[in-house]
């Protein structure tokens, strides 16, 4: 896909026809036994997803559940390859902000997750903590929602 197929691009609601298009777009439901296809069922049922398509079909998806001390949290941003640079993720992000139904947005990405962490940096996200031991010699690396955290303070 050209830069200009993303002038068009747009976030709404995921549903459940959409389950098979993001596992293929996503390398990881192709390869881990059906663990993260799913997950992605799971979170098309319950309304967690919001997806960011083209006309030509759907380029991504974030996953926002409210499990982290009953607040929001981003569990998954997947971008498929061939549309990551284009904004794809910072379109699901700010959406997934703007949809959340507490006063805190958090995510978080293993230290060595260089894009990930890059693109929340560059939109504002802090980083507010880290847990070592999730996966061996590969802290995770919390963030906080920057605009999240102002609407609570203000």
């Amino acid at each position: 896909m050209t830069a200009d197929g993303f002038r068009t691009l747009s976030v709404r609601a995921g549903r459940a026809a959409d389950v098979e298009h993001l596992a293929i777009l996503d390398p990881v439901a192709g390869s881990d036994g059906g663990e993260r296809r799913g997950n992605i069922r799971r979170w098309c049922r319950d309304g967690a997803v919001l997806v960011a398509g083209t006309p030509t079909g759907l380029v991504g998806y974030v996953v926002v559940e409210y499990t982290f001390f009953e607040q929001g949290f981003v569990t998954m941003l997947m971008v498929a390859e061939p549309a990551r640079g284009h904004g794809v993720g910072e379109r699901l992000l700010r959406a997934a902000a703007a949809s959340c139904r507490t006063g805190k947005l958090f995510t978080s990405t293993n230290l060595s997750n260089h894009p990930m962490q890059r693109l929340l940096q560059r939109i504002g996200w802090r980083p507010v903590g880290m847990v070592h031991g999730l996966d061996d010699g590969d802290p995770e690396v919390f963030y906080l929602c920057a605009s999240q955290s102002a609407e609570t303070a203000g």
